[in-house]
């Protein structure tokens, strides 16, 4: 079995003073995916810039205090990569992929993006170079008889029943017809070839959400988005036994503004 669990720290630093230290000591994970660290690894507190156990890469964004994407494995990885090609967003800290036993794994941290601003603009160019890449490492990864699963913060939510109050949002980033139809390209059989894991495990569930505003009572009246996601090879997307986000309690539990999402693949 690998269980592999992705979550957006919303800032690692100030994370692990609000219980994500806690959290990693008692996961039952096999591979950890980071997103929005926000943190040189000199910069983080020993607990989780090489917790033992643990196999670490931190791709921070030459930004500083911006993006930052780590993978955790117990396991050794037989190969790490930061960045997919790209002289434009390899430096950003948004992407970062290992070779694990018959598995990539990759940790993703796609722009946010807003309507109008150059944020949409570097947006749109990076999910075009993404999905290039995507379609290499998927070929790539079948020549060599792999299967491949990029785990992450995509911020944009495919269908209605990806975010709650979706009427509202049909004109905001993450939530456009052209992000939502980029994302039917990656988890669709002819283009992507990809699978949406948690949304194949949950056909007709509304959410489950994994990002709540810390505006307002969003987490309280789960007025969410489902933009954290597990999208692997459909072979690897067969094998998942269920998924899940870990959503906090209360608010007050709460270390980040998502939860992480939790997958069980049988390899």
């Amino acid at each position: 079995m690998l269980t592999v669990t992705s979550v957006n720290v919303n800032g690692l630093r100030a994370a692990a003073k609000k219980g994500f230290v806690e959290w990693l000591a008692g996961t039952s994970a096999d591979v950890l995916c980071l997103q929005e660290v926000r943190a040189e690894a000199e910069q983080l507190p020993e607990a989780v810039r090489a917790p033992e156990g643990w196999y670490v890469t931190h791709a921070p964004a030459a930004a500083k205090g911006r993006a930052g994407v780590s993978l955790y494995s117990r396991r050794e990885p037989d190969a790490v990569r930061v960045g997919f090609g790209s002289a434009e967003f390899d430096g950003s800290g948004r992407y970062v992929e290992a070779d694990l036993p018959g598995v990539t794994v990759a940790s993703l941290y796609l722009p946010s993006g807003e309507v109008g601003t150059e944020r949409q603009d570097e947006k749109v160019r990076f999910m075009d170079a993404f999905l290039a890449h995507l379609k290499e490492l998927r070929e790539r990864a079948a020549a060599d008889g792999r299967e491949v699963l990029v785990c992450g913060d995509w911020n944009i939510a495919h269908q209605p029943a990806d975010l709650k109050n979706w009427r509202a949002n049909q004109k905001n980033s993450g939530f456009l017809p052209e992000e939502r139809a980029w994302l039917t390209r990656v988890v669709g059989p002819e283009d992507g070839g990809y699978v949406d894991v948690v949304r194949a495990l949950h056909p007709e569930t509304e959410g489950p959400y994994s990002w709540w505003s810390y505006r307002g009572r969003a987490f309280d009246n789960d007025s969410g988005w489902r933009i954290d996601l597990h999208v692997a090879t459909p072979r690897l997307a067969g094998r998942a036994l269920k998924a899940y986000v870990e959503r906090a309690a209360t608010h007050a539990e709460r270390w980040s503004d998502h939860a992480p999402v939790t997958a069980v693949y049988d390899l």
